[in-house]
């Protein structure tokens, strides 16, 4: 169980993440543009993998710490709805914390009626959807052999009536494999079920799990932004850019860093503006976090990141 941040997302301001999910990556998927890269553990059964004290006490040391966040997210190295003590995790944190919740799911086990009602105990939802294409779904998120597709959008169209909170989508654009005009056509037939209060069209802007994905050019963007917004109208946006250098520092400098790249690469530039901040020498602390072979530098869309090295 880790709180790391606070860091700047695209999506929700200022956000505390809470990883609920043990070390290495647990997933139902293998996507393959993953930021975590490959998952190590392909898995669809629900463990109690997170303590509902321990997250409320971290959690409140944390903001303690940090000062005001716009939202606390459940956003770990893997899927955390496999965590079977999400609801009452989250339930413990918002009751001590007193903080808007929000979750990252790849809604593979919306089916679960379980699962849709921990989901119900936030404040927001956002939902991944690549794909409303049985084929085209399983060479994107590449998924435990258990799933099935229909499944899960019927869960998802039941989740979107059940949720007290806010529902969003999030669909990742890989170029050549979920990016035409039958892609889009047939995601903009379920969201327009869904009927989310966003759906957000992403790329791959940091380094993905497989060396061979590319973002989408902006003719198959446009395209695809443009058929969704025939449905949804302003409710399409695009987060094709980085999220920024807001990164808000607390505690020991390489160890802040560390705490990021676990479960989120972070611009180089980034983390010597925010080091800098700290009162640090941005060379000598990524030199020594390079040198003890746990994060390297790694270059993708002309940018380079400091991500977490592979356990092996």
């Amino acid at each position: 169980m880790r709180v790391f941040g606070p860091v700047p997302s695209r999506r929700l301001g200022v956000s505390l993440g809470v990883d609920n999910l043990p070390p290495g990556k647990t997933c139902s998927y293998s996507c393959v543009y993953c930021q975590a890269g490959r998952t190590s553990v392909l898995t669809v059964e629900r463990l109690p993998h997170s303590d509902p004290a321990e997250a409320a006490s971290l959690v409140s040391e944390a903001l303690e710490e940090a000062g005001r966040v716009d939202y606390v997210t459940f956003v770990p190295d893997g899927e955390p709805t496999l965590d079977s003590n999400l609801g009452e995790t989250a339930r413990a944190i918002g009751r001590e914390c007193g903080v808007r919740l929000a979750v990252l799911t790849n809604s593979s086990l919306a089916w679960r009626e379980d699962v849709r009602r921990d989901l119900g105990e936030f404040d927001l939802v956002s939902a991944k959807v690549d794909s409303a294409l049985e084929g085209t779904w399983r060479r994107v998120n590449r998924p435990h052999p258990a799933l099935s597709l229909g499944e899960i959008l019927e869960g998802l169209r039941r989740l979107s009536s059940e949720l007290p909170g806010t529902l969003v989508t999030e669909t990742m654009l890989v170029s050549g494999l979920n990016s035409s005009r039958g892609d889009a056509e047939a995601l903009a037939d379920l969201l327009a079920d869904l009927d989310p209060e966003r759906a957000y069209l992403s790329a791959p802007i940091r380094p993905p799990a497989e060396p061979w994905v590319s973002p989408p050019t902006e003719e198959e963007v446009l395209t695809f932004f443009k058929v969704l917004e025939s449905r949804l109208g302003p409710r399409v946006e695009l987060l094709m850019s980085p999220e920024g250098p807001g990164f808000v520092p607390r505690g020991e400098p390489a160890s802040y860093v560390l705490s990021v790249v676990e479960v989120h690469p972070m611009r180089l530039e980034y983390a010597r503006e925010v080091l800098r901040r700290m009162g640090a020498d941005p060379d000598a602390v990524v030199s020594e976090l390079v040198s003890s072979g746990e994060v390297a530098v790694v270059e993708h869309g002309g940018a380079e990141f400091l991500v977490r090295r592979v356990r092996r």
